[in-house]
């Protein structure tokens, strides 16, 4: 083995850190002390209290007070458990040490007030086995910010009233009356706050359900408190040094990966490899660490870059995975890793050289172009650099407004942002068509649709975003890729990748004569999910232009992650929000002007596919 600082070329790292970096897989011993946890938490909510065991004998003679505090103490306990089961089955360092104190607090709330032995038991001999294996709870902390304090404060408020309705309910023999449900929620709200409600008991019994609601409402305030004061982890960003040395990369070795210029979204973090001729960007999305495409720089310097990106998901016990790479980055990927990979579609690729709008097969893309031309639309394509501040601005903010939704979306085909002075080889085409006689122009003058595209390498192109006036005739999309393809010379660029179109393969064998029941009805499925994805409207756009088809790849360690990994790829990609909804109404999208890194991403629009 070489000993320079490019170890870790292909073939140049260690076997013995190879083998430790084949995960993070789920360990055997966090997995089931988490289910344990969970078990025991629930237990210690709902178990009913044992009236004629011994152990209610001897607790019988305590102050009525202990017994008060110890179910309020099993009540707390069983929540905090629940809450920290999953962090337990992720490793996670802060949520052993919570387990390992709440435990034994647990273990006496269940002797003195369920008067539970075998519960106390099980309790103890978790913390037991927290004990043996501490050293498997290492993971670090995820990304996180203050606004998780709001999100603890609205869930835990849901939850203790719902359990606190619950513990009022608990007590029938004693109730004095029969008090409304009204009644009852006013003595859980007061009961909440620490103050007694209209609810009366007997027998003691007020004290139990009063202690009990008290400590839920500490509960809430106690964590809540936490999570807005505790130090914050933020969410990883490309730095301007680190988008400098990827710029480098890419300079260098760009030409390889039609998507090696999105890794310069700044809302991704990179880690490099050991002597820095390569790097994985990625990002955290729900326990995720989601890379994109393949590793930037030098392909014999992958492997150094993958073992950095894997030590990092160990550490924080995140899942990895990697959207969208290519067939060799695949195969690097699997060898490097012993991770599995799956194809995920293809990505649309036409040759300047061979695309003609000659033949029957264009007839229809001809026909469409002809038609928007004779109608007064003319096209413009130039580089970022080419266009002047105020209509680039102009430009920014059409696209912008063009959008469609509030939603921003694109991660793995999609660089967030239009004409950053840093992006100046980049290429905009517009369509232009000037408003007749009397008409208003709108708030763009006689710009009607925008297309975007990032470098590929020195010679190449591939497609950031497509945003037209609403008001534009259909094809405007058609009309400005014909145009950049046949722009494409002049500007020095002889390939040009359109659209990723998911499951292609699947689609395209679907439709054919012979193809099996199975192949079938897979492809209807995929026809029926494309009303809300464009699954087979972007496959039938992108075959418009009779491009060349390269698969794309998913990575992943085993198939339970997929569905885990596939949610986290929606939300990246901006078609699943998790976020608390908007209590505050945004203004129009007109009216905003971003800065120029803060452009709005991709948001592929397609009409009339077929």
């Amino acid at each position: 083995m070489s000993d320079s600082p490019d170890a870790e070329k292909s073939g140049g790292v260690p076997n013995r850190i190879r083998r430790a970096l084949r995960g993070p897989r789920p360990a055997a011993v966090p997995t089931a002390v988490g289910t344990a946890c969970g078990l025991i938490g629930l237990v210690d909510l709902v178990f009913p209290r044992l009236r004629h065991s011994r152990v209610h004998a001897v607790a019988e003679l305590l102050p009525g007070a202990v017994s008060s505090l110890a179910a309020a103490a099993s009540i707390v306990v069983g929540l905090l458990l629940l809450m920290l089961a999953h962090g337990l089955k992720r490793r996670k360092r802060r949520a052993w040490v919570a387990a390992v104190v709440l435990l034994p607090v647990g273990a006496a709330a269940q002797l003195l007030y369920r008067h539970s032995v075998l519960g106390t038991v099980f309790s103890l001999v978790l913390m037991g086995v927290l004990l043996r294996y501490r050293r498997e709870f290492a993971a670090l902390p995820d990304p996180r910010s203050r606004w998780r304090a709001l999100a603890n404060f609205v869930v835990m408020s849901g939850v203790s009233v719902g359990v606190g309705l619950l513990i009022v309910r608990s007590h029938p023999d004693t109730i004095e009356g029969r008090p409304s449900m009204a009644a009852q929620l006013e003595h859980v709200l007061w009961g909440l706050l620490g103050f007694e409600g209209p609810v009366g008991y007997r027998n003691g019994a007020d004290y139990t359900v009063g202690y009990s609601l008290g400590a839920l409402g500490l509960l809430t305030v106690a964590t809540t408190a936490y999570l807005a004061f505790r130090p914050e982890h933020p969410a990883a960003r490309l730095t301007p040094s680190d988008e400098e040395k990827l710029r480098e990369l890419l300079a260098t070795h760009g030409r390889r990966d039609s998507l090696g210029h999105f890794a310069l979204r700044r809302d991704k973090a990179v880690i490099f490899s050991p002597s820095g001729k390569s790097a994985v960007c990625y990002r955290v999305v729900s326990g995720v660490m989601l890379a994109s495409g393949d590793p930037v720089g030098d392909v014999e310097a992958w492997p150094g870059a993958i073992a950095a990106f894997m030590e990092e998901a160990r550490a924080h016990s995140w899942t990895p995975a990697v959207m969208g790479c290519s067939e060799t980055g695949g195969e690097v990927w699997t060898r490097e890793t012993g991770l599995d990979a799956l194809e995920l579609g293809d990505e649309a690729i036409v040759d300047v050289a061979d695309f003609t709008l000659s033949g029957r097969a264009m007839r229809n893309v001809r026909q469409m172009v002809k038609r928007i031309e004779r109608a007064g639309y003319e096209t413009r394509v130039r580089r970022v650099a080419d266009l002047g501040a105020e209509e680039l601005e102009s430009v920014r903010q059409a696209a912008e407004d063009w959008r469609g939704t509030d939603t921003e979306r694109g991660f793995s085909m999609a660089l967030g942002r239009i004409g950053d002075p840093a992006d100046g080889d980049s290429v905009i085409a517009t369509a232009h068509k000037a408003a007749e006689e009397g008409a208003d122009e709108g708030p763009y003058g006689d710009l009607k649709a925008v297309l975007h595209f990032v470098p590929w390498g020195p010679d190449g192109m591939s497609l950031d975003l497509m945003r037209r006036d609403r008001s534009a005739d259909p094809g405007m999309n058609e009309l400005l890729i014909v145009a950049s393809l046949e722009a494409a010379p002049a500007l020095g660029v002889t390939r040009v990748s359109l659209n990723f179109a998911m499951f292609r393969s699947a689609l395209a064998r679907g439709e054919k004569l012979g193809a099996g029941p199975v192949l079938r009805g897979w492809r209807g499925l995929l026809v029926f999910l494309s009303r809300w994805f464009q699954i087979e409207s972007l496959y039938k756009f992108n075959a418009k232009f009779r491009p060349r088809w390269e698969p794309r790849f998913v990575v992943f360690r085993n198939t339970r992650d997929l569905p885990r990994i596939g949610l986290a790829a929606m939300q990246a990609e901006g078609f699943v929000s998790l976020a608390l909804p908007r209590l505050l109404g945004r203004g129009r999208r007109a009216e905003r002007r971003p800065c120029a890194h803060q452009a709005p991403a991709r948001r592929r629009e397609l009409e009339q596919a077929a």
